[in-house]
């Protein structure tokens, strides 16, 4: 049974086949992670959810949520919100460089569609201000009428989530350079407030005028004085805080997670929201049996009877990137593909990886991953349409022409199969071509080879189908699972923004432990399943 208030609740109950069981690992997710907040004219706190396409109010007396900006609707990658004095709700769109304005009557249109990275965004006296969050982002006024942006200041190292101070001066943080700064909006020199911090992410002012900044680096949330730059540490959380908001004179902190945390003070808080998995996408099984999932922007362990353990995330020493496809390579070893469009060797307990392909060149849209006995790489590019193979620096073309393959998987007898999800097959890649394995699927997506069975995890048929690779007789072990996209939305594409990442996708993987439970990513309602089948 699901949360109250869980981001997804599919059409029907999942069915199974007979004599398989279903778990949860973890439970569904209620947003799709929490990037900046605001507190609305209602009292609420307006979350914005980059990775989803979504905001959401949260009623932090009862924990209720509403769905204010659906995912599929016209605000896409919201990163943060604010509103004017009539209560309009503004919104930076991340990935696609605009900002938008949904009115009270519930109707979107895009201000502007012209300032990457667009992020921080804050009104004061009437003026709305925004920032972009990339290396040489801009500091602007914007007309709320249309007219031309007014340039504050340009060539900034990635500011962040901003607000003006009780002195009229506008405060922001930025990312790039450790620091936070301030600048009179109508003329002067910026000034540097203080740095040295853990990556300072938003900011905002309390009710005695002190700066209040969560550093998503070292997870701390920091109040300091704007007049000295002395600093006191009000709780330390985790890393991965995004945002902050005030409701009267209580604290709450947003996080990567969906978490929202509230500071109470003397160094004590308390989860208003619990965190989740943002997706999950892609998951793999260690020597020894342990679960790794790969979430994106975190990557986890999932012991037996245990919660999730972080063991990389964003701002983590050596991370590789945004991570989609992943394989256990070896003790703490693992192959990854991430947005950013390569395929890294990564070890997370020294934080070092070893990129081996896509460094000078990044490829397009990789997904699934595979090791081949005889050691190379094998991933699928769904940009291009291809399957490479990666071995000692060189990048070859197993197969080309597919339509989206996104799962990679190694036969029983040693060849390549590879889900294309746009064709609704699987296909087997050899030295003399591409040959139909299994068709007549919607949107395959993670598969599997276990005991010369093949595992397909259908995204569009929202199904886990069982194929006897030598009778090619087909089982669905289970049908309604939440993967893929929600019932009847279309989700926008989410164009990514370098540093952070490229572009993004779905992609619902799978996975085998030695004792035959299956591993699924339930990525609509952010969950891990297990499914076990009796005896």
């Amino acid at each position: 049974m699901l949360s109250q208030g869980a981001r997804y609740v599919g059409a029907t109950s999942i069915s199974l086949a007979e004599g398989w069981s279903l778990e949860r690992l973890t439970p569904p997710s209620r947003l799709f992670g929490a990037n900046g907040i605001r507190t609305g004219p209602d009292g609420r706190i307006y979350v914005a959810q980059v990775a989803g396409s979504q905001i959401s109010a949260l009623d932090v007396e009862t924990g209720e949520l509403e769905t204010i900006s659906a995912q599929g609707t016209d605000i896409v990658a919201p990163d943060d919100v604010a509103f004017d004095a009539q209560g309009n709700l503004y919104a930076t769109e991340y990935y696609d460089g605009r900002v938008s304005v949904r009115g009270t009557d519930g109707r979107t249109r895009v201000l502007r569609d012209d300032v990457p990275g667009a992020n921080g965004i804050t009104f004061h006296q009437g003026r709305l201000f925004i920032n972009e969050c990339r290396i040489g982002g801009r500091l602007l006024e914007l007309d709320p009428g249309g007219g031309a942006p007014r340039v504050l200041l340009e060539n900034l190292p990635m500011p962040n989530a901003m607000e003006f101070g009780p002195d009229g001066k506008l405060y922001y943080p930025m990312l790039g350079s450790n620091d936070i700064w301030r600048i009179d909006p109508d003329g002067g020199e910026p000034e540097r407030v203080v740095g040295d911090l853990g990556a300072p992410v938003a900011l905002k002012f309390d009710a005695e005028g002190y700066i209040v900044s969560p550093q998503v680096g070292s997870g701390e949330v920091l109040r300091i004085d704007p007049r000295n730059g002395e600093r006191t540490v009000l709780a330390t959380i985790a890393p991965g805080l995004d945002n902050l908001t005030f409701v009267g004179n209580r604290l709450f902190v947003s996080g990567f997670t969906g978490q929202i945390t509230e500071v109470l003070g003397a160094g004590r808080t308390q989860a208003v929201l619990p965190g989740g998995l943002t997706w999950p996408l892609d998951l793999t099984v260690g020597g020894d049996g342990t679960l790794y999932v790969s979430d994106g922007t975190f990557f986890y362990t999932l012991p037996p009877g245990g919660g999730l353990q972080t063991l990389g995330m964003l701002f983590s020493p050596g991370w590789p990137g945004y991570i989609r496809g992943v394989t256990a390579a070896g003790e703490g070893e693992f192959i990854v593909t991430t947005s950013l469009g390569q395929v890294a060797r990564w070890l997370p307990a020294s934080g070092e990886h070893e990129v081996l392909a896509g460094e000078t060149e990044p490829l397009d849209q990789l997904y699934g991953v595979a090791v081949a006995p005889d050691g190379s790489v094998l991933a699928a590019e769904l940009g291009t349409g291809r399957v490479i193979s990666v071995r000692d620096g060189e990048v070859a073309t197993l197969a080309s022409g597919l339509d989206q393959p996104t799962g990679v998987a190694i036969g029983p007898d040693g060849p390549c199969l590879v889900s294309e999800s746009g064709a609704g097959r699987v296909v087997s890649v050899t030295g003399s071509g591409v040959d139909t394995v299994v068709d007549g699927l919607e949107k395959p997506q993670g598969i599997l080879v276990r005991g010369g069975r093949l595992l397909i995890v259908d995204a569009g048929a929202k199904s886990l189908v069982e194929v006897d690779l030598g009778s090619k007789a087909r089982t669905t072990i289970a049908r309604d699972l939440p993967v893929g996209a929600p019932l009847g939305v279309d989700p926008k594409p989410l164009k990514g923004l370098l540093p952070f990442s490229g572009p993004q996708g779905l992609f619902a993987g799978i996975a085998a432990a030695p004792d035959g439970t299956l591993y699924v990513s339930a990525d609509a309602e952010g969950s891990v399943l297990a499914l076990r089948r009796a005896g």
